[in-house]
C-alpha cells in the first residue's frame, strides 16, 4: 500500500511546488530531494517552562506531614488555568507536590503510576516507602539534567511509614535535601522563613489544626506578594492512617488597606 497521501488521487492543491514540499506532507521527501521538513529536523529540548505553577509548602507536625499548594497554572503572566491540582497521592503513604512546568509534572505522575503498578504486580509483600519514592525522583531528575533535557519542576515529597515522618525536596538539577519545612518557587524566599519560625522545634507538638493554620497564613502572604499565586488552595496530609487531599477552597483575603497606599489605582 502506498502510504503517501499525495499519491492517492486528487490532492488538495494542484500546485506542484506545494504538493512536493515536505512540510505539506510531513515525513515525506521526494526521491533525490534533500529533507527540509519539520519532521526531519534535529532533536530539540524544552528551553524554558511554559505553563507553570508556583509555590508548594510542606511541614512536619506531630501526626504526619502536611502540604499546601494553590490551583493556578500561569501561561507566562496570564492566570490561565485556575483549577489545576498540583499535589498527588503516590501509593498509600506518600504525597508529591510540584511547582514549575505542568506538562513535565504530568509526565512525572505517569512515571510514578507505572512504578506503583509495577511494585503492586511484584506481589512480594513489600511496599514503596516515601524514602523510596524520594530517591527514585532524585535519580530521574538528575538523569534528565545530565542529558541536558531537564524536567522543569521542583518537587516536595512527604510521607509517613511505620512511624517514620519524611519530608524532602528535589529540583530539576537533582538537588535534594530533607527538612522539617520545605518550600518551592517564590515560597522558598519569603515563605520558608515564616515556616521555620513557626515549625522548627515544634514538630512533635504541632496539632493538625495548628499546622493547617500555619500553611494557610503563609499561602495568604504568598498570594499578597507573589504575582503568580492564587487564593484558591488545597491542603493535603499524610498520617499513619493514609493520605487525604482536600477539595480546593478559597482563602479569606483583605485588600482594603491598599486604598491608603500612595499611588494605588493610579
Amino acid at each position: 500500500m502506498d502510504h503517501f497521501p499525495g499519491n492517492w488521487g486528487q490532492p488538495r492543491s494542484r500546485d506542484d511546488s506545494i504538493i512536493s514540499h515536505p512540510d505539506y506532507f510531513p515525513g515525506h521527501t521526494p526521491y533525490g530531494a534533500k529533507s527540509a521538513g519539520a519532521a526531519n529536523a534535529g532533536v530539540s529540548r524544552t528551553q524554558q517552562p511554559i505553563v507553570t505553577g508556583t509555590s508548594v509548602l510542606g511541614i512536619k507536625y506531630k501526626d504526619g506531614i502536611m502540604l499546601a499548594a494553590d490551583t493556578l497554572a500561569s501561561y507566562g503572566s496570564l492566570a490561565r488555568f485556575r483549577d489545576v491540582k498540583r499535589i498527588v497521592e503516590v501509593g498509600d503513604s506518600t504525597l508529591v507536590g510540584a511547582s514549575g512546568e505542568l506538562s513535565d509534572f504530568q509526565y512525572i505522575t505517569h512515571l510514578l503510576d507505572n512504578l506503583v503498578t509495577k511494585e503492586f504486580y511484584m506481589d512480594d509483600g513489600q511496599q514503596l516507602r516515601p524514602r523510596n519514592i524520594y530517591e527514585y525522583l532524585s535519580r530521574v531528575m538528575y538523569q534528565r539534567r545530565s542529558n541536558a533535557n531537564p524536567l522543569w519542576n521542583s518537587l516536595v515529597v512527604g510521607g509517613v511509614k511505620d512511624g517514620d515522618r519524611f519530608l524532602g525536596f528535589v529540583d530539576l538539577q537533582g538537588t535534594t535535601y530533607q527538612s522539617s519545612t520545605v518550600a518551592t518557587g517564590y515560597g522558598a524566599y519569603i515563605g520558608q522563613p515564616l515556616l521555620r519560625k513557626a515549625v522548627e522545634g515544634r514538630e512533635d507538638t504541632l496539632t493538625e489544626e495548628e499546622a493547617a493554620k500555619i500553611l494557610e497564613e503563609v499561602m495568604r502572604v504568598l498570594f499578597y506578594r507573589d504575582a503568580r499565586a492564587f487564593n484558591r488552595i488545597q491542603l493535603a496530609k499524610v498520617t499513619a492512617e493514609g493520605t487525604k487531599i482536600s477539595e480546593p477552597y478559597e482563602l479569606q483575603t483583605e485588600w482594603s488597606f491598599a486604598e491608603n497606599v500612595k499611588g494605588y489605582g493610579a
